[in-house]
């Protein structure tokens, strides 16, 4: 306390220290989501850097007299910050080096008797390519999964908002025979990231429009054989397995009542000419579908240093437990949710 019985205010040393913080995420906001120069990046780092960094030059003299609580607060953030990033890293890293190849997961058929039961089941991952691993130790476990399998995939996008209309993105994974797919969920980082609308009738009907639109959009990359080259060939194709699937504002509640009246009477449905994988997928919803959420659990390796130990197996793990997991954001009813438990030793 001072002279005068009042507690000193050294929250000026705090506030430029978080200037200087805001003004390098401003940097970086202008590399990666604005795409400005680097000039332009280094010139507003060394006029508004340097005034701060005089500010914080001048509040460094008050450390001795207790401005030291505000950067151990601050030091303390940071390396939450930090560990919180560095912990998903590791376990992204895990998933990239362990995903399970295509081929693998056709010979694990005749090897360990997979079954394929009625119904759809969605499939929470973090990776756009590939499957995941926590899928291979599930049909390890227990050799049999859904007829009709998603691997949903929710991501943030370095855009403010994603529109509607291409919010939602659907390739296949695998051959047709496996009945495989991928629904990438992308979100601006301005979104709420929170489905309000009957996300299971969205995705069943754009399943449907992409395997009624597959061989139509495969036809146009051969008819387009002629007039481009190789490489801009592999381009197309690459792009052409994946469906957007639109859906204006006004159609949402459309698209719902027609995919229930379409699952509730498939006599009906077989008027309208779908193809069997289609009818097969409508089928599917009628018998109920399942969420498969990974509970991933990332522990150090045993020759790591005791500062990762504590940094994964302390921290980390408390932020994880914490966190919100995506049945939250889905809304997922609990009797529809099943948890598979792995370990990632990071």
């Amino acid at each position: 306390m001072n002279e005068c019985g009042c507690f000193p205010d050294y929250t000026g040393l705090a506030v430029t220290v978080v200037m200087f913080v805001t003004t390098c995420l401003m940097a970086m906001v202008m590399i990666i989501v604005w795409k400005q120069k680097t000039v332009t990046v280094v010139a507003f780092l060394l006029v508004f850097g340097s005034m701060e960094l005089l500010y914080i030059s001048a509040c460094i003299f008050k450390v001795p007299e207790g401005a030291w609580i505000a950067l151990t607060v601050s030091s303390i953030f940071m390396a939450v910050m930090y560990i919180w990033n560095y912990g998903t890293m590791k376990k992204h890293q895990f998933d990239v080096e362990n995903k399970v190849s295509m081929n693998r997961i056709v010979s694990l058929g005749p090897s360990l008797g997979i079954v394929r039961v009625p119904g759809i089941g969605l499939v929470y991952t973090n990776l756009v390519t590939g499957v995941p691993a926590v899928f291979g130790h599930f049909v390890t476990n227990l050799p049999a999964f859904h007829q009709v399998l998603v691997f949903v995939c929710i991501k943030s996008v370095q855009v403010p908002y994603i529109c509607e209309k291409e919010r939602i993105l659907i390739s296949r994974v695998g051959p047709k025979e496996c009945g495989m797919f991928r629904c990438i969920l992308r979100y601006g980082y301005k979104d709420l990231q929170q489905e309000n609308y009957n996300f299971e009738n969205r995705l069943v009907s754009g399943l449907v429009q992409f395997v009624e639109t597959e061989d139509e959009t495969a036809s146009k990359a051969t008819d387009f054989c002629g007039e481009f080259g190789n490489s801009d060939i592999e381009a197309f194709n690459s792009s052409v397995h994946t469906t957007s699937i639109s859906y204006p504002e006004e159609d949402r509640v459309r698209c719902s009542c027609d995919i229930q009246a379409m699952t509730s009477d498939i006599g009906r449905v077989e008027s309208f000419l779908l193809k069997d994988e289609s009818l097969q997928i409508l089928k599917a919803k009628e018998s109920g579908i399942t969420y498969v959420l990974g509970h991933s659990y990332a522990k150090s390796k045993k020759p790591s240093s005791i500062f990762k130990k504590f940094a994964i197996d302390v921290v980390y793990a408390f932020l994880s437990k914490n966190s919100t997991e995506p049945n939250i954001l889905m809304k997922v009813s609990p009797t529809s949710l099943l948890e598979v438990g792995m370990i990632y030793y990071v």
